[in-house]
């Protein structure tokens, strides 16, 4: 039996994209970022940068056969907040439209870079005196 060895960069861009669309849009920039010219291409596309959710959220559902839940919201690993600040942020800030940021990590996300597009943010696991001294 003949062995049959096929790289990602092989798949016709319209599969790759499916198969890319399926990530969430941090796994996908953390895992292709950096791995080459034509998956940089496509980790960078406006489909995946333009709102990013610099997070990890737990769903704990209160009461069973309800839809009643509480989210509890995480910073990302060091690991991954160091790559996306140092390499992947100034890469693509310009094409960040809409970012969701937690307490721990937001003022370090929010000065890596200068975001002209960016229209929204969305606030988790907010101190409101610590807010209004970042934004003030």
């Amino acid at each position: 039996m003949e062995c049959l060895s096929v790289r990602l960069t092989d798949l016709p861009d319209e599969i790759l994209m499916i198969s890319l669309k399926k990530l969430d849009n941090i796994t996908l920039l953390y895992s292709l970022s950096g791995v080459n010219r034509n998956l940089n291409k496509r980790a960078y596309d406006f489909m995946f940068t333009s709102r990013l959710t610099l997070l990890y959220y737990l769903p704990i559902c209160l009461i069973k056969l309800t839809s009643l839940s509480i989210n509890y919201f995480f910073p990302l690993s060091d690991l991954i907040l160091n790559r996306f600040c140092l390499h992947i942020l100034p890469k693509i800030h310009q094409k960040v439209k809409w970012l969701d940021l937690e307490l721990l990590s937001m003022e370090r996300i929010l000065r890596t870079a200068y975001y002209p597009n960016l229209s929204g943010i969305g606030l988790y696991n907010m101190d409101i005196e610590r807010v209004v001294n970042i934004f003030s």
